[in-house]
């Protein structure tokens, strides 16, 4: 007897393998059994006739770090059958954190993670994970350690280089977040702390994941006007470190850019012909979403959120970050420049005031308000103290469809889970399978299905799933491939999908038809390292 049998399912089995027919027998959390199993016997059944039955999905790149101590459930995750999210992403995330800094970096992650009702009562990886662990989580999440954070500890907000002792801390920080389960290392070079960083810190750092044989997941520092820059300088230390290099939501934007997309994937090819392993994420869409306050310069974070509200507050130094957002500068991307204030929607701010804001465009809000546009934009995120969130369009279609038939990408929503979000946090893996596989026939669906399964597993390290096979965990997803669609919208983003049927996290069903089940399923998935002889395992 067993706890499950999934009858009759068209089994596609993460490894890009062609499909076949198949039950599945599930037995305390793991995959018992898979065959033609007429003989066997369960406590409950599921008819898949018809349905593709597949490995969990793994988000690449999730922003859930705070939702996830409020709400165990994200239904927004689940029912595109994410049954992994990785979360400490962009080098700005939970953890490690110093209690000296909790408030500034509450502020200062409010536009990208939104401010759930939760006690900020962890200071390092290891205490933030146990935390999650005892919120039981309804699926799995794994932690990346964040760059931002681990400077912070170690030198505060400061712009300016670290030295030699201190980038020796940082290091030593990171090896404590590893040792403490982290799966790999992120950092993000547009964000505060990270901009600040010299590239020599950052190889440093890269030093240390080589040796665990871990990635940097990195939001490069261009992803348009120096984008072949930016992807060279990345590429040629992590041919001195050693080390996987894995870029966080690979795009080219800017229209003046948009002809660099296939040189893009020709360095990432490059490299891995060269021997580098480079992999990528991506967003199924031709708009980002983070921080309204993304679009000042870096030199405008200098000190935090605090420092960086009083400058906006100064006239001198407000008409300088206008200019330098209309014009850019060498090093860094201006978001406004390439959007335009008509291709910037305000998604969430803090203040009951300011909720009229929300779904409208900086242009017309400053035709509301009979305001110049970038003081409209200053002043919101002057008045909201940095919790404003925002969706930029700044990609094109064919650059999206070349950038998802590249087969060493995978998947990430980049979801951002407060007011009226970005649609990725609800419809990235649906929209995918049903809109670039089924319809316009981008790639083929075991491809696909590869690339959400078994690919993000092996690039982080979780051994015990991403494939359907007997003695792995069975995070297993059930949907209609002839129906599977994303609904969710940029006018209404928080609608769910069609087409997901059941998802199963270690052996238990929390969705199945319209119902979502809050059940203490997953685990925060840590690994362990045996860096002297380069193995590497999971633990629960």
């Amino acid at each position: 007897m067993v706890d499950l049998i999934i009858r009759n399912g068209k089994i596609i089995d993460g490894t890009g393998s062609p499909w076949y027919y198949g039950d599945i027998a599930v037995k305390e959390g793991k995959i018992e059994k898979i065959g033609l199993l007429t003989d066997v016997q369960a406590q409950k059944e599921i008819d898949a006739k018809g349905l593709v039955v597949s490995p969990g999905f793994i988000d690449m790149h999730t922003h859930s770090d705070l939702v996830i101590l409020e709400e165990p459930l994200i239904e927004a995750k689940v029912r595109q059958g994410i049954t992994t999210d990785l979360l400490g992403q962009d080098g700005i995330a939970a953890a490690p954190l110093p209690q000296e800094y909790v408030s500034t970096w509450q502020k200062n992650l409010a536009g990208l993670d939104g401010t759930p009702a939760v006690d900020w009562d962890w200071q390092t990886v290891g205490e933030y994970i146990e935390k999650i662990k005892r919120n039981k989580p309804s699926y799995n999440l794994a932690v990346l350690a964040p760059h931002g954070n681990i400077r912070m500890e170690v030198m505060g907000l400061a712009n300016r280089p670290a030295t030699d002792e201190e980038i020796k801390r940082m290091q030593d920080v990171l090896r404590r977040s590893l040792d403490e389960g982290a799966v790999g290392l992120s950092t993000g070079l547009i964000y505060l702390p990270c901009c600040f960083a010299e590239m020599k810190e950052l190889e440093s750092l890269c030093q240390v994941i080589a040796e665990y044989g871990v990635p940097l997941v990195i939001h490069q520092r261009s992803e348009g006007d120096e984008i072949l820059e930016s992807m060279d300088e990345l590429i040629a230390m992590m041919k001195r470190c050693g080390a996987h290099l894995h870029f966080s939501h690979l795009k080219n934007c800017g229209k003046d850019n948009w002809h660099k997309t296939a040189d893009v994937l020709k360095k990432i090819d490059e490299a891995r012909n060269a021997g580098l392993e480079v992999t990528f994420d991506q967003y199924p869409y031709i708009a980002g979403s983070t921080m309204l306050s993304a679009i000042l310069p870096p030199w405008a974070h200098d000190g935090g959120t605090e420092e960086m509200l009083k400058r906006l507050e100064d006239l001198q130094l407000r008409d300088q970050i206008k200019n330098e957002m209309s014009t850019a500068l060498k090093g860094w991307d201006s978001i406004a420049k390439w959007a335009g204030w008509s291709g910037i929607i305000i998604t969430s701010v803090e203040t009951t005031e300011k909720q009229y804001c929300v779904s409208k465009t900086i242009e017309e809000i400053a035709k509301i308000d009979g305001k110049d546009e970038a003081d409209v934009a200053l002043d919101l995120i002057l008045h909201e103290k940095n919790n404003v969130g925002m969706i930029d369009f700044v990609m094109n279609e064919e650059s999206v469809k070349m950038i998802l038939a590249h087969p060493a990408g995978t998947v990430g929503s980049d979801g951002l889970l407060g007011g009226e979000p970005h649609p990725r946090a609800y419809g990235s893996f649906p929209r995918i399978l049903g809109k670039y596989v089924r319809e316009e026939k981008v790639t083929t669906l075991e491809e696909m299905i590869r690339r959400m399964t078994s690919q993000p597993a092996r690039i982080i390290g979780l051994q015990d799933r991403g494939i359907i096979r007997e003695g792995l965990a069975a995070d297993i997803v059930i949907f209609n491939p002839d129906t599977i669609i994303d609904q969710a919208t940029f006018e209404k983003p928080r609608q769910h999908n069609v087409g997901i049927e059941t998802v199963i996290v270690n052996g238990q069903v929390v969705v199945h038809g319209e119902e979502a089940y809050r059940k203490p399923a997953g685990i925060v998935i840590q690994r362990q390292y045996n860096i002297k002889h380069k193995q590497l395992s999971n633990t629960k």
